[in-house]
């Protein structure tokens, strides 16, 4: 039996399944890796992003929200509400780009930090999955409970960030774990660790101005912890303070079982 959504669920819902038919009808136009601005923290805005965050906008007007909202491309924006919504309108935008099958749309509805976020849905704009969870109510995926699962040494699967600028910790836990991925896609990678298909994920680039925001991590960050699992940065510090914000930027460390932490911490074979 499928659990049934609250209302705030439901409207994440909604905002998700219209970004993924907007996303859907942008990926088969020739302009959909045009860059057309400069996001918030001065990154490069593909149009793909553009459509996707504006339908999340003309979403929360159509169902009548006041929450202000902080995303990947607009930066923060006061809406008059006292909640706020974090959104990273296309979590994955390279492999959306490239059509591979790995990208989401991460909507969190919380205050102030990490620790503020009280609702987090992350929709797969691939498969059509959606994932959510509520704080104290569990986690679940296309309305089915998931969990963490236990670790097992020499048979573990974790996730790395890899590529030219990741610290050397990354590349040498990729080195050592007995199997390992790098799939792209922060918000997706965390949810693999809370529904146990990955055992951790370790994210953590040598240059700051390249490790994530809130947007990329705000949504699946609930869904871990109700599914069971937990995350810090990659030296071992909370996130609970980490602020809602498009400028400040984290390493992290994702773990279904506190057993595996500290070795994943460590960068060491378990």
């Amino acid at each position: 039996m499928n659990a049934p959504r609250s209302g705030e669920v439901e409207l994440l819902h909604r905002i998700g399944l219209g970004v993924q038919r907007v996303v859907r009808d942008a990926a088969q136009s020739p302009h959909r890796a045009d860059v057309i601005a400069m996001g918030a923290d001065g990154s490069p805005t593909e149009e793909l992003d553009r459509v996707a965050e504006s339908e999340v906008l003309r979403q929360m007007d159509e169902l009548g929200v006041d929450w202000n909202v902080v995303s990947e491309e607009i930066g923060s924006v006061r809406r008059g509400g006292d909640r706020t919504l974090v959104v990273d309108p296309v979590d994955g935008t390279t492999n959306a780009l490239r059509h591979l099958p790995f990208s989401a749309v991460s909507l969190a509805l919380g205050r102030d930090d990490l620790g503020g976020v009280d609702v987090g849905l992350v929709r797969d704009l691939a498969r059509g999955t959606t994932y959510w969870a509520e704080r104290g109510r569990g986690a679940f995926r296309d309305g089915r409970p998931i969990r963490v699962r236990p670790w097992k040494g020499r048979g573990e699967l974790v996730l790395v960030n890899l590529g030219e600028v990741a610290s050397e910790r990354a590349v040498g836990l990729a080195g050592k774990v007995r199997r390992v991925r790098s799939l792209g896609c922060a918000s997706l990678e965390m949810i693999l660790v809370a529904e146990g298909a990955a055992d951790g994920y370790l994210f953590e680039n040598a240059e700051p101005k390249r490790n994530l925001r809130a947007t990329d991590i705000a949504a699946a960050y609930r869904i871990l912890l109700e599914a069971g699992g937990g995350a810090a940065d990659s030296s071992g510090r909370s996130l609970e303070n980490f602020p809602l914000s498009v400028t400040e930027r984290t390493t992290l460390a994702a773990w279904g079982d506190a057993a595996l932490a500290p070795r994943l911490l460590a960068g060491e074979a378990p």
